[in-house]
């Protein structure tokens, strides 16, 4: 009997001290850490064993989530800062919406998140695999369109120009940068059913570049001020060398091109809309950034030609910045060659695609304010992108910009009343997001609906 009574003396004791002193019951983080995932988070989460079906479960699988998940995040979420992950809930067969996480204290979010940095790492995922410090704006342009085109957006909701968009299905990515390590993101998008085996999980057919767009495009998701590459800076541009370009322009470039910049290279008379006349354009002055990536990335990606390749894998960054170094030094915007379509001629014959019926009727839904026309105007100058659309229009919309000298045709003279009066604000709305194919007119897509109707404004205020 008094053994009996000295054993439960033992037990309310230690109920006493876990109460009181949980750091002298547990004598280090992990225990404490431990005891809480094992009595609290177990219940729903596992930590061990081969992925399953989200069918199969009652929360995500957590046995990689040292692996998974930002240190931060997992604080925030766990002392309830953040919002619900699944916007129809995890088992959206089985529920109508969110469900509300337990929490914690912050000191013990810090243990439990420790505790997953140090004992819950996938030795599938390389550290250091995916190196976002030399991801670009144009690759995460490339990732935008990849997460629609391969149908992501179905499932995941994302943020675009300040609105929630996407299905709500399954886990919200709205805030995905803030979440999840690059890395393991990166690792997931080559199979999915690794992780999620028969949940709805989607592989797509994307290359590894392809891949690195969509997952970088993910992993900047919710994270402010994003500071991307800027690889027209990169040390080869220390190196660049002009006798090295010209030889680059010799063998790739002059095909279409020719052989002193004309636009009439062997290739070109096949080819609409014509080549661009780089003896016509002062390369210097144009924003290193844009030709860096219509030669590294191809004229599609800047809406431009499909015809024009995307070098970049052929020629490497050094090749390119060795041509950008030739173009640089070759080409001063020479006097428009005898022939070429004036770019300044108020009434310019075109065979521009007509928008669909619902948009050519629109009308401009923002007034005609000093406001909204200022506002058109420092887009149309320097904010729009791809690119300025003063660079191919000309500072004062007359289609004499240093670009527009070398493109055919000539780029619209926004000052022709008498042509400008013909076009409707739903044509020039749409064109200015899709582009006009056949003409050097790239799409703004990346632009909010409310900067389209800006630059109608701005474009209407200059026809004389």
């Amino acid at each position: 009997m008094t053994a009996r009574r000295l054993i439960g003396g033992i037990a309310i004791l230690c109920v006493v001290l876990a109460a009181v002193f949980p750091h002298a019951l547990y004598g280090n983080e992990d225990g404490r850490a431990q005891t809480l995932i094992h009595k609290t988070c177990a219940g729903c989460h596992r930590f061990e064993g081969a992925a399953e079906s989200r069918f199969k479960l009652s929360a995500p699988d957590l046995m990689w989530a040292g692996s998974k998940y930002q240190r931060a995040w997992v604080i925030d979420w766990l002392t309830g800062k953040e919002e619900p992950l699944y916007p129809k809930g995890y088992r959206w067969d089985i529920t109508e919406g969110p469900t509300k996480h337990m929490t914690v204290s912050k000191e013990d979010a810090e243990a439990i998140a420790d505790y997953f940095e140090r004992h819950l790492i996938d030795p599938r995922v390389t550290v250091g695999a995916f190196n976002l410090s030399t991801f670009s704006a144009m690759e995460a342009e490339f990732g935008r369109k990849i997460y629609r085109d391969h149908a992501c957006i179905g499932c995941h909701q994302i943020e675009e120009h300040s609105q929630i968009v996407g299905g709500p299905q399954s886990v919200s990515l709205v805030k995905a940068g803030r979440r999840y390590n690059a890395d393991w993101l990166y690792r997931f998008g080559m199979n999915p059913q690794d992780f999620n085996p028969h949940s709805g999980e989607f592989l797509a057919d994307a290359s590894s570049l392809g891949l690195r767009y969509v997952i970088g495009y993910v992993a900047i998701q919710g994270v402010p001020d994003v500071r991307f590459a800027e690889p027209w800076k990169s040390e080869e541009f220390g190196r660049a060398n002009v006798d090295r370009g010209m030889q680059v322009y010799k063998e790739y470039c002059m095909q279409c091109h020719g052989a002193t910049g004309r636009g009439d290279g062997p290739a070109a008379s096949g080819l609409d809309p014509k080549p661009a006349v780089h003896a016509n354009m002062a390369f210097e002055k144009l924003p290193p950034d844009y030709v860096y990536n219509v030669i590294y990335y191809g004229g599609r990606s800047m809406g431009k030609s499909a015809a024009m390749p995307y070098w970049g894998l052929t020629i490497g960054q050094q090749g390119v910045a060795d041509v950008m170094a030739y173009l640089n030094v070759t080409f001063k915007g020479l006097p428009e060659i005898a022939g070429t379509p004036s770019s300044g001629s108020c009434v310019q014959p075109r065979k521009t695609v007509a928008a669909p019926a619902e948009y050519a009727q629109r009308t401009n839904p923002l007034p005609a304010t000093p406001e909204t026309i200022q506002s058109g105007k420092s887009l149309f100058l320097k904010a729009a992108q791809p690119i300025a659309c003063a660079f191919c229009h000309g500072d004062a919309g007359d289609g004499k910009g240093l670009m527009g000298m070398g493109l055919i045709p000539p780029p619209r003279n926004f000052t022709c009343g008498a042509m400008m009066n013909g076009i409707s604000d739903g044509q020039l709305y749409w064109i200015i997001k899709n582009g006009s194919p056949g003409t050097g007119m790239p799409p703004f897509a990346s632009l909010a609906d409310e900067q389209v109707w800006q630059l109608v404004r701005y474009i209407r205020s200059l026809a004389k």
